[in-house]
């Protein structure tokens, strides 16, 4: 870039041109040009998302606690080396008090917030980590003003300010955590500001998307993010929908295409008609559900403030034990500095960085695939399964079943199926939409029906005609009172090819039968193979017939499964299968799903997903993406296990360093910079857990994630 390129391009911040020495940096989502750092900061604090403005902040502080504390170090440096003798006693008075002005303000800034921090939850009656670092600061501080008045000999104000740079310093690093990871979710957290250009009365009109209802025209230029769910009135364009779908494939959108929101428009203009409120949108209910998982406090997390509510107190009675002790073998100031060294040595804060930290990057991974998981301790959960049971239809099969047959007792197959389409109307159900579909194709009028009602998982039932008209499953009909005749109970025991059987009758009497058939999707198969790899056992659990289930566990490679189950029993045959195998994960995408979704130790709901489904489900898969289920499980684990190690080094590091400081093998500023170190070790692990790649599980673009 030459000078007058340079020169011509404004800082984000202060509008000045930014020289040669421009600076760039990343905020909400963009990437700005600063003329200096300081400039940069400045931006972040004011425009910054969230955690932006935190860390900015964290550094700007910690900058200038940093400088002070260096002088104050150079100057201790100089009463540690015996360069001043006694002869230079009230020059050495004059250091002290020098040390004191500069440490005062490195306690105000730095030290403020961990003793705001441990006053509030102290009057909650809580003792957190932020209560040691205080103690152990203030009595660092606290004992050296008192030699400065009393004219003494030793301080250590070096070590109350280090202490507070070191731990400021670690605070920041966990804040530059969070920032990446908001940084990496910034197009679904997009949603929170977006604004649409709604078209009314013939002109544009620019509006912040909550405030867009169903039925408002919405124009979407070239390059910009769809604002809205809706359908295409007006132009022809293609949209990438990677943010919904974790795929970047583009689709063409015309005339009469679904569009949805988040959707990046490619190279045309388009008009979308919105079908949804602009707050409810599933691109805004995503943003909704991250903001939701990321402020969700994990299982660990709540572990570890169990263990500081005890460990706090213990290593305040510790501190003072090692005072008292070592007051009667050394000089108080000595004794003081052991038990200062205690508390600094002590703070758990590699044990509190053990686990969000961690949870938050794999929350993320799995939000940049377009797979929501509502907090970390579902997270967590999911990495403790060993089994996963599945649905069938539409979770392990396409869903788009096919009416194959229709067998009339009477000889009349148009009645039969104008009533069939009569009940389908009123069901979202795969079954209901593929008759529907069947009897549109062949020109049937369905028969109209009041008191409509659906019976997950068994069948429906209205009024049509005048009579009580029923359609679902065997058991079902014969739970009303409607006798089989022995022709369909012939044409059932010669159903080899494992079809879907739905029975259809009214006034008592089954009248005939539909058969369904309906075939695995595409890398199922696959899926399923990667899962057993893993050392996970998979189960089917279908309400369908007995030669429908058993066909498709034969085609995908499922050793067990259950034919024939209701809502309620799924929900039995999961817990039997609880007790022999421990955590089960629960995938389905059906209403009749919801209820076993939401007893399962985690529910996943993936594809077209019913409302129910997805409300009552712990994960959602976005559309075509069950293949990403054996890579969400795998990171899962790496998760778990980088959590355990983090914790399990954590504690062993503080067991071993009080185990020094008691002994007095350690001095306070040294004990600080190890528990900086335990930290930065803590993040550095914590970050594996984020690193994997997309590996193909079919021929047909689906993808899970694999973590290195």
């Amino acid at each position: 870039m030459n000078s007058d390129s340079c020169s011509s391009i404004q800082c984000s911040h202060c509008q000045l041109p930014v020289g040669k020495g421009e600076f760039f940096r990343e905020v909400e989502g963009e990437i700005h040009r600063f003329c200096c750092y300081g400039c940069c900061l400045a931006y972040q604090v004011h425009r910054g998302a969230r955690e932006e403005p935190e860390a900015a902040w964290l550094l700007i502080r910690l900058g200038v606690g940093a400088f002070l504390a260096m002088n104050i170090m150079l100057f201790s440096l100089l009463l540690y080396s015996g360069s001043l003798g006694v002869a230079d006693g009230y020059l050495i008075q004059g250091v002290h008090v020098l040390l004191w002005i500069l440490a005062t303000p490195v306690l105000l800034i730095l030290g403020g917030p961990f003793i705001y921090n441990a006053c509030r939850q102290a009057l909650h009656g809580r003792v957190t980590a932020d209560a040691l670092v205080s103690i152990g600061a203030l009595a660092a501080y606290g004992y050296s003003a008192l030699q400065v008045i009393a004219a003494g000999e030793v301080v250590y104000f070096d070590t109350a300010t280090m202490v507070l740079v070191l731990f400021t310093l670690g605070r920041y690093i966990e804040a530059m955590g969070r920032v990446r990871t908001a940084r990496s979710l910034a197009p679904m957290l997009e949603a929170e500001r977006a604004t649409a250009t709604v078209v009314a009365g013939g002109q544009d009109h620019e509006q912040f998307v909550t405030r867009v209802r169903p039925g408002m025209v919405v124009r979407v230029r070239p390059g910009e993010r769809v604002p809205v769910d809706g359908m295409v009135t007006e132009g022809r364009s293609a949209c990438n929908e990677a943010v919904l779908t974790g795929q970047s494939e583009e689709k063409l959108k015309v005339p009469g295409s679904a569009v949805h929101a988040g959707s990046i428009n490619a190279n045309g203009q388009l008009l979308i008609r919105a079908s949804v409120p602009g707050a409810d949108t599933q691109w805004m209910r995503m943003s909704r559900q991250i903001r939701e998982m990321l402020g969700h406090q994990s299982l660990a997390g709540a572990l570890v403030d169990r263990i500081a509510a005890l460990f706090v107190p213990a290593v305040l009675l510790l501190a003072i034990g090692t005072v008292y002790y070592w007051s009667g073998y050394t000089a108080f100031e000595q004794a003081m500095m052991a038990g200062v060294a205690v508390l600094v040595v002590a703070c758990p804060c590699a044990l509190g960085l053990a686990a969000p930290l961690a949870t938050a990057i794999g929350l993320g991974r799995a939000a940049q695939h377009g797979i929501l998981i509502r907090g970390g301790r579902i997270l967590e959960r999911l990495g403790q399964i060993r089994a996963v049971a599945f649905d069938k239809t539409g979770t392990l099969t396409t869903g788009n079943l096919e009416v194959v047959g229709a067998t009339a007792i009477d000889g009349n197959q148009q009645g039969l199926l104008e009533r069939s389409a009569g009940l389908a109307h009123g069901s979202e159900h795969p079954i209901a939409r593929a008759i529907q579909h069947y009897v549109h194709d062949r020109g049937v009028i369905p028969t109209p029906g009041i008191e409509l009602e659906a019976h997950p998982g068994q069948g429906m039932t209205g009024v049509l005609d005048g009579a009580l008209t029923a359609m679902g499953s065997e058991n079902y009909m014969v739970g009303l009172g409607c006798s089989i005749p022995a022709l369909l109970v012939e044409k059932v025991a010669a159903n080899k090819c494992g079809c879907t059987l739905v029975y259809v009758g009214w006034d008592h009497q089954v009248r005939g039968l539909l058969e369904l058939s309906d075939a695995p999707k595409a890398g199922a198969r696959t899926m399923i193979q990667a899962l057993h790899l893993a050392g996970i056992e998979t189960c089917l659990l279908s309400g369908d017939n007995e030669p429908a289930v058993t066909r498709t566990a034969h085609l995908l490679g499922i050793q067990e499964w259950r034919a024939g189950l209701l809502p309620v029993d799924k929900v039995a045959a999961l817990k039997v299968w609880e007790r022999r195998h421990g955590s089960v994960a629960m995938v389905g995408d059906g209403l009749n799903d919801g209820p076993v979704l939401a007893n399962a130790s985690v529910g996943i709901a993936v594809g077209e997903a019913s409302d129910l489904a997805r409300e009552t489900a712990d994960i959602t898969l976005p559309k075509a993406a069950l293949g990403q289920l054996p890579g969400l499980i795998q990171l899962a684990h790496r998760v778990r296990k980088v959590v355990l190690t983090n914790a399990g080094w954590a504690l062993g590091y503080n067991l071993v360093a009080l185990g020094l400081a008691a002994q007095g093998l350690l001095l306070p500023i040294i004990a600080a910079a190890l528990m900086a170190g335990s930290s930065l070790m803590v993040v550095a692990n914590s970050l594996r857990a984020g690193r994997e790649s997309a590996t193909p599980v079919s021929d047909n673009d689906a993808f899970y994630l694999q973590s290195h």
